[in-house]
């Protein structure tokens, strides 16, 4: 089966694959466990850019991939948060407002499909996914690293705001929707 989807669509896939494979070397305890992980979010990370300038690029857009590639995204990331947050690395509520900003765009976003408009990504929705990425990232390898606890701080700091301001953004453009 796999076979027959576009190659953006198999990116998008193995990103979903690699859900499980960081949620077990976040909870491991063995050595070098925390590295394994950030090089295994930053493979699946990767992919989220890679899928969509191949299908772009090579007009493979697709239902499936316009379908699966934020769903792929948000369960990435929520996942690997809700990690963090059992482990007490990162507060309970910077991933509320992670996850609420993901809910409330994803209802706009579906709304807007439901009258044939496509909301499509920002220059605020990417810096949210950029600092997203590194913010975790980075609460990720304070663990073994300490001296990274401040960059990490200031990332969490950075991830809630582009989180909210992209937010606001897209209920911004797409107000129409809204109401």
């Amino acid at each position: 089966m796999i076979r027959h989807l576009t190659l953006p669509n198999q990116l998008t896939i193995l990103r979903l694959l690699l859900v499980p494979v960081i949620g077990y070397t976040l909870t491991a305890t063995w050595a070098l466990h925390d590295q394994v992980s950030v090089v295994v979010y930053s493979a699946a990370a990767a992919t989220d850019t890679l899928d969509g300038r191949i299908a772009r690029s090579r007009h493979l857009v697709s239902e499936l991939g316009k379908f699966l590639d934020p769903l792929a995204d948000k369960v990435l990331v929520i996942t690997v948060l809700a990690i963090l947050v059992g482990e007490s690395v990162v507060p309970f509520w910077v991933v509320v407002v992670i996850f609420m900003r993901e809910f409330v765009i994803t209802g706009l976003r579906f709304v807007a499909a439901g009258q044939g408009v496509v909301v499509s990504a920002t220059p605020w929705g990417k810096s949210k996914t950029v600092t997203q990425n590194l913010m975790i990232g980075l609460l990720i390898l304070e663990q073994p690293y300490p001296a990274l606890k401040p960059a990490a701080l200031a990332f969490v700091v950075l991830a809630v705001v582009t989180t909210v301001a992209s937010g606001l953004d897209y209920l911004w453009r797409y107000r129409r929707f809204v109401i």
